[in-house]
């Protein structure tokens, strides 16, 4: 005989956590929405996992038709041959006078016929979870609040004594948004969809309400694909921490581990500013495949260039990122901004740490990464939890911004660096007649760094760093005075 647990999962991956398991058993909830919010997947998403576990399922509609339900169920892939429907159709949907006079409409009968109608499908059946969709039909037979309001406190207490979870659909079309299950029912959950101006629609669902239950409150990305719904709840640094060391992680490079006083720490968070060319990317690809020389396992987020393209670049510098993808050390994936949503950008960073157990991580860049959020600011502090995440996690993180210009002033679209524990500048300057590039760390948090400017080289020979620029003033403004007498630049056999 199937034992039903305490709380009813929903079957919607991510989901169950922000619940933090489920739903309790015998209760009422919720589920409102604007039509084409997902309301419709959820509520089959649900049955079919009660169905899953052995439970009898209900869905009954007074707003599809059994062909519209099992044509989306279809569409994901599902047969919901298990799940008992109940439709009450329209009679304008049949042609034959004596088979109206053998069916129920919800168009044309009182509103306790139908509920007559839909309990006694209900103590046939008998039920363990049930689905009724949607209030706005029941909303509109009732005519009044009150009559309205009645109705839902008797449909309340009679599934209550038969021992079913319920899960009432609302599409939110009734002009005075009646909040009359709001206060009945035990929990709220709602969806939403947001319209940006370029790019596919971003959904949305946060749990408004949930009597006796600690639940994870605000916000939460979600995405309908073909296969359902996949929730992806915000992310909570606090509730995560791991074990490691806090050793300083080697570039590969020894003059710049020297400028980084032996290299950042295990567990902080290091940002690469510079203009676009300036050697960012390839600065930071050094970390990474220092530490897959280390057996470790790295990850990169590309949001700016193509993967192909950045294989094919780096072999010219001497880093083989081929090898590494196919030995499974680099996990390197392009991630489309327009398309991806801040939840599920996280969601896959905390898979490559807790899951694959990925110890160095690149995001490529903050620019393209911008894009994804809709305001500066919820950037900000979206990224302050990822990182606060990865510290306590024992990951170094690598982030690129590219800032505006080539040569002098320069801002950055978006200002990390008082996030990040370690900051490094590269700049263009010209001299003897050509564009160089310098690099200096500006900050760092985890103990001393050099203070110098030093030149960086990038050829086919890898990355080079030169010594202190002590003869130039000016290298950050991009145009330098040379004041000394020595030789200070590097030649073209040096990297």
């Amino acid at each position: 005989m199937h034992v039903l647990t305490d709380k009813a999962r929903t079957g919607i991956p991510g989901f169950d956590d922000i619940l933090v398991g489920g739903l309790h058993r015998n209760r009422l909830y919720l589920l409102e929405g604007q039509p084409g919010t997902g309301k419709t997947t959820f509520a089959l998403q649900f049955l079919i996992e009660g169905a899953s576990k052995g439970e009898r399922t209900l869905y009954i509609t007074l707003s599809e038709t059994r062909e519209e339900l099992v044509a989306s169920a279809a569409s994901h892939g599902w047969v919901i041959d298990e799940i008992d429907i109940f439709e009450l159709v329209s009679p304008e949907t049949l042609l034959d006078d004596a088979q109206r006079q053998s069916l129920l409409y919800s168009s044309d009968i009182e509103l306790d016929e139908t509920t007559k109608s839909v309990f006694e499908k209900v103590e046939a059946v008998k039920p363990q979870r049930v689905v009724l969709d949607s209030l706005s039909e029941i909303r509109l037979l009732a005519q009044s609040s009150l009559r309205y309001r009645r109705q839902v406190l008797a449909m309340k207490h009679r599934f209550a004594k038969l021992g079913a979870t319920v899960l009432f659909l609302d599409d939110m079309t009734s002009e005075n948004l009646d909040k009359t299950v709001h206060s009945v029912a035990h929990g709220v959950i709602k969806l939403e969809e947001l319209a940006p101006e370029y790019g596919p629609e971003r959904r949305r669902l946060r749990v408004t309400k949930y009597r006796g239950q600690a639940f994870r409150g605000g916000y939460h990305d979600f995405k309908i694909s073909t296969g359902g719904i996949v929730a992806y709840p915000h992310l909570i640094a606090a509730e995560h921490r791991l074990p490691f060391g806090r050793d300083k992680l080697s570039s590969g490079v020894k003059e710049l581990d020297t400028l980084l006083g032996g290299g950042p720490e295990r567990g902080t968070s290091m940002l690469v500013l510079g203009p676009a060319g300036s050697g960012k990317t390839l600065m930071a690809l050094s970390f990474i495949t220092a530490a897959v020389a280390r057996g470790e396992r790295t990850a990169a987020f590309l949001f700016d260039e193509d993967a192909d393209l950045l294989i094919a670049r780096s072999a010219n510098v001497g880093f083989d990122l081929t090898s590494i993808i196919e030995s499974g050390q680099l996990i390197l994936e392009q991630v489309d901004a327009a398309e991806l949503s801040p939840g599920e950008f996280a969601s896959r960073v905390r898979e490559c740490v807790t899951e694959l157990h990925v110890t160095t991580l690149l995001i490529d860049s903050l620019n393209g990464y911008q894009l994804a959020m809709p305001e500066e600011k919820y950037l900000v502090l979206h990224m302050h939890e990822l990182l606060s995440f990865l510290n306590r996690s024992g990951v170094l993180t690598l982030l690129t911004v590219a800032q505006h210009g080539v040569i002098g002033d320069m801002k950055a679209p978006v200002d990390l660096t008082y996030l990040s524990d370690t900051v490094i500048l590269l700049r263009f300057f010209e001299a003897l007649g050509a564009v160089r590039r310098a690099i200096s760390v500006i900050k760092k948090r985890d103990g001393f760094h050099e203070d110098t400017i030093r030149e960086i080289k990038i050829s086919e020979k890898g990355i080079g760093v030169g010594g202190a620029l002590e003869g130039f003033r000016g290298i950050l403004r991009g145009v330098p005075e040379y004041l000394g007498h020595d030789k200070a630049l590097l030649n073209n056999d040096q990297a």
